[in-house]
């Protein structure tokens, strides 16, 4: 369990970050966030999709990892296979938190309890006179950029969500042992709906970019046969057949997000 607390002089004076990136932590994980702006390079590589549990409206932008819970086929002897990383793997151990000292406000946190983070790894936080050293200036720079991308993302789904243009999509997978499983709970852009929009909504959504995360999207859903592929090298029950289609309405949600 990550222990995330603000970055501080006064505590973390000596704290080091190894040089060496190590993605282990995200070694369990099938679904990690992913952000609007990343989604034409993460669709080169994986499945992009929304998730949402039912007892929730909110939805969830993530890049799919892995075909069940604490699978990420993409992380396999230490080494990362994706021609991208998702910003969200890559800023470990960082992450941006509540201020405790300052009402309403953002501060850049460390997980503390992190392999990554000690007083004898190599790269300071802090220089010997108590400025923050460039490592620890870019990491803020990059958490601020993420969080504008996290905001504008959370604008795209809303913008998607208020023109109707969400689509559940339910995957059935078949293993060779006859056994056959369904994932719901995902969710992508119904592109009929896409190409039924009136003349000045799609000039609007051209001017404003919409279209390059929208087709980003639909393309990734090609990844899944990737998913299947990397699946199928791991030595696990061998996945014969996968189908993704539109969930029926009379379909019982059972969601990839806590799965």
């Amino acid at each position: 369990m990550a222990n995330f607390v603000p970055v501080r002089k006064e505590q973390h004076q000596n704290l080091k970050l190894a040089s060496k990136r190590d993605l282990a932590h995200a070694a369990g994980q099938h679904i990690v966030s992913l952000t609007a702006a990343e989604y034409a390079q993460a669709s080169a590589s994986f499945p992009v999709l929304l998730v949402k549990n039912p007892e929730s409206p909110r939805y969830r932008s993530v890049a799919m990892l892995g075909l069940e819970a604490g699978e990420n086929l993409y992380y396999k002897d230490d080494k990362w296979s994706g021609l991208s990383l998702p910003q969200s793997i890559g800023m470990a151990p960082f992450a941006l938190g509540l201020d405790p000292d300052k009402e309403n406000t953002l501060t850049a946190c460390v997980d503390i309890d992190s392999a990554l983070v000690a007083e004898d790894k190599e790269l300071a936080l802090f220089e010997a006179d108590g400025k923050e050293s460039e490592l620890l200036a870019n990491v803020q720079n990059s958490l601020g950029r993420l969080y504008e991308n996290e905001k504008m993302t959370e604008n795209f789904i809303k913008e998607l969500e208020e023109n109707d243009l969400l689509q559940e999509l339910e995957l059935n997978i078949d293993l060779s042992s006859g056994e056959k499983k369904k994932l719901t709970g995902i969710f992508t852009v119904n592109e009929d709906k896409v190409k039924a929009l009136a003349d000045d909504k799609v000039l609007d959504f051209h001017k404003r970019g919409l279209f390059v995360p929208i087709y980003a999207m639909l393309g990734s859903l090609g990844q899944m046969n990737r998913l299947v592929q990397l699946r199928n090298l791991t030595g696990k029950a061998q996945i014969s057949n996968i189908q993704i289609a539109p969930l029926a309405k009379e379909e019982v949600k059972e969601g990839v997000a806590e799965s």
